[in-house]
């Protein structure tokens, strides 16, 4: 099993992966010398989002159209350069899992649960997943692959144990998944499953953000949390979440974990994706706000990340 260090790969990747402009992070170990690592460069100036359409009680909206929606940012419409519904891209997915000792009575049950995730979310020859437990700190324990029973496997090696670094899982998956390029052609998703209170991580949570926002990733996250009242944790999931265009479930028994991976299973196959360009373009590095609606259709809610990364200009 791999240890992820504490310090950032720094990837100069527009739109969705720049260098870090955040305040600088706790000291951390040293690391290995990344000197020799490729630096990756790409000029691109087009913005993938994927998000889910539902009705006003939750059911999924799948059948709308290209002309249906209006994408809006700096309050000005802009052009689709490219739409897919329920679109059957790649999945890159990440399952995180809280090995903390906050969450040991309730472990081997989240464990069952993951592995039924992993079978139904993971289309073999076609979707890529890996693994990655935290407690003081992040380590991935399953490489991206398709191979299912890899996967399960590394499930149930995991115990629990030690504090809890959400905040440092969550950076360097982000990290990780955003070398998978180009970004339109794969659909990137982390499953958090944790009680959500960090105590131990050298990144902040907005860091943690910022990072997963540069990656395109959408998370979705499921508290551990049995007490049946709203903790800090549940906010912090819940955050992730929402501005990443993902989902949270807070399930009141143990026994509700497979219904929740289930819900989020099903979610990453009623999908659409939308590529525009933004106009006017600014290489500022700066964060975008981005809305997308259904035009003429107050009763459909469309749940989409809130905006993305333009890139720095290359000198």
């Amino acid at each position: 099993m791999m240890r992820f260090p504490f310090a950032a790969l720094l990837l100069a990747l527009p739109v969705l992966i720049v260098p870090m402009q955040a305040q600088t992070p706790k000291p951390a170990p040293a690391v290995n010398d990344t000197s020799d690592l490729p630096v990756i460069r790409l000029d691109v100036t087009r913005v993938p989002l994927l998000f889910t359409v539902s009705d006003k009680k939750g059911h999924f909206v799948t059948n709308l159209k290209r002309d249906e929606f209006d994408v809006i940012e700096n309050k000005k419409s802009q052009a689709i350069l490219s739409f897919q519904g329920e679109s059957e891209l790649p999945l890159r997915l990440a399952v995180l899992i809280d090995t903390s000792n906050s969450i040991r009575e309730r472990f081997k049950f989240q464990q069952e649960a993951a592995t039924n995730f992993i079978d139904t979310a993971v289309r073999r020859g076609q979707d890529l997943a890996m693994l990655v437990s935290f407690d003081t700190s992040a380590e991935m324990v399953a490489d991206l692959t398709d191979d299912t029973e890899k996967l399960n496997r590394a499930i149930r090696t995991l115990r629990p144990g030690g504090g809890t670094a959400l905040y440092d899982a969550i950076y360097f998956t982000a990290e990780k998944l955003s070398r998978e390029q180009p970004p339109e052609e794969f659909r990137r998703a982390i499953v958090v499953l944790s009680d959500g209170e960090d105590n131990q991580s050298r990144w902040t949570r907005d860091q943690a953000l910022e990072m997963a926002q540069k990656a395109d990733v959408v998370i979705y996250t499921i508290s551990t949390n049995s007490t049946g009242l709203e903790a800090p944790g549940d906010k912090v999931l819940k955050y992730f979440a929402d501005q990443t265009g993902g989902q949270t479930f807070t399930p009141f028994k143990v026994s509700d974990l497979d219904q929740s991976f289930e819900n989020i299973a099903n979610e990453l196959r009623h999908q659409y994706i939308i590529v525009y360009r933004p106009e006017p373009f600014k290489a500022d590095g700066q964060y975008h706000s981005v809305d997308v609606k259904v035009k003429n259709r107050k009763d459909l809610v469309v749940r989409a990340r809130h905006g993305y990364y333009a890139p720095v200009a290359l000198p």
